[in-house]
């Protein structure tokens, strides 16, 4: 059997300015579910990968990560929220 993907049309979704910093939150979320998920299978901090040793460079607090990895994680929660939007959820800060 191939697979065939079928994601939510985001094609046509904006997100708000207002939106801004729940984007940043979730991707830090994303790559604090991510290093907690790493750590309980047993990796730790090495400044190169290696998954013989379970070492990551990326093993460190979100704010230390470089630019092009946080823009990985920001892209996985941008794409969340635009998947909210499109099936017709709002969001809005309590």
């Amino acid at each position: 059997m191939t697979y065939n993907p079928k994601p939510i049309d985001t094609s046509k979704i904006e997100i708000p300015e207002s939106l801004e910093e729940l984007t940043e939150k979730i991707a830090e979320h994303i790559h604090d579910v991510w290093a907690c998920k790493r750590i309980a299978e047993g990796w730790s901090y090495g400044p190169a990968r290696n998954d013989e040793d379970k070492k990551h460079p990326d093993l460190v607090h979100y704010s230390e990560l470089t630019e092009s990895e946080k823009d990985y994680d920001r892209a996985t929660a941008i794409e969340t929220i635009k998947a909210i939007i499109a099936l017709g959820y709002g969001i809005k800060k309590k």
